[in-house]
């Protein structure tokens, strides 16, 4: 008597969990959104974190060091400023200004470099000889140069920071943009919309741009973290966000005179900095990884 028996299937994973799995399965990603996603939530919910007032002053108590120092004290974690400002407070408020300003600057830049991107890309011909020289003239100019000479002309503040560096740094929008628009502007589903009548703003809309949207997510952190930079030098030579603002490049501006006797009123706002801008390139590396696996290791 011969017993008939069933094939065994393993249940099927969803697509949710491998999508996750996936995403934890890479360190460099995982250690970046973490690192990132404290640093936002402490500038999100700095009024409830933050002991003190960033913007209040006492010179009685100027210039005290962190707690880790012999005359430290946890009543100020990190001490204070040269006119007795709470240097933990501002260091949460100035993340704030960090993140709005790279956040806002590469949207603005990206909007810009985008379009003119998918625009060079479709159409070609004239369109992308002219869009190509903006971008051979703007990648021939030196950044940093351009933003010195423009604050100094019109003046810093976090507005005029934000629409400085958004309109300076679409370049790298507008290069993967037109690269990746013409690997796809021959592709079926752009010809199929185009049979059943569909407006060229729609396929721009609609079909093209969802598709090179995954490239363009790595070059938006990339770019997000060189605002940031960008921002701090300015304000560091005094040409960007303006006192009494907690930006960090001006925390290290203030403190740059005691460095020799105080070392940490710059190397704090300095280490965040560094820590902000590592975890945006981390997050930017691990999703460039996924985008591409089988050309990364």
């Amino acid at each position: 008597m011969t017993v008939m028996t069933m094939p065994t299937h393993l249940p099927e994973i969803p697509p949710w969990r491998k999508a996750i799995h996936h995403l934890f399965g890479h360190h460099s990603l995982t250690l970046g959104t973490v690192i990132l996603l404290l640093i936002v939530a402490g500038a999100l919910f700095a009024p409830l974190i933050a002991p003190y007032d960033p913007f209040d002053q006492d010179v009685m108590r100027r210039m005290l060091p962190p707690f880790w120092h012999d005359n430290g004290s946890w009543e100020h974690i990190l001490g204070t400023d040269k006119l007795g400002r709470d240097y933990f407070s501002r260091l949460l408020y100035g993340a704030r200004i960090s993140l709005v300003i790279g956040f806002a600057a590469a949207c603005i830049s990206g909007v810009i470099g985008t379009t003119f991107g998918i625009l060079a890309g479709y159409f070609g011909g004239r369109t992308d000889a002219v869009i190509s020289y903006l971008i051979t003239t703007r990648l021939s100019m030196p950044v940093i140069l351009i933003a010195l000479a423009m604050s100094s002309l019109v003046g810093g503040s976090l507005d005029v920071v934000i629409l400085l560096l958004g309109f300076l740094l679409w370049d790298r929008f507008a290069v993967v943009a037109r690269a990746t628009t013409q690997q796809l502007r021959d592709a079926e589903f752009i010809a199929s919309a185009k049979v059943l009548g569909a407006s060229t703003r729609y396929i721009l809309i609609r079909e093209l741009l969802p598709n090179i949207l995954s490239p363009l997510i790595v070059v938006i952190t990339l770019e997000m973290a060189h605002a940031i930079l960008l921002e701090a030098t300015l304000s560091f030579l005094g040409l960007g966000v303006q006192p009494p603002l907690p930006s960090w490049g001006l925390m290290v501006a203030e403190g740059k005179a005691y460095m020799f006797f105080q070392p940490w009123v710059i190397a704090v706002p300095g280490i965040a900095l560094m820590i902000l801008v590592m975890a945006i390139n981390l997050v930017g590396d691990g999703l460039r990884d996924l985008n591409a696996p089988t050309n990364r290791s």
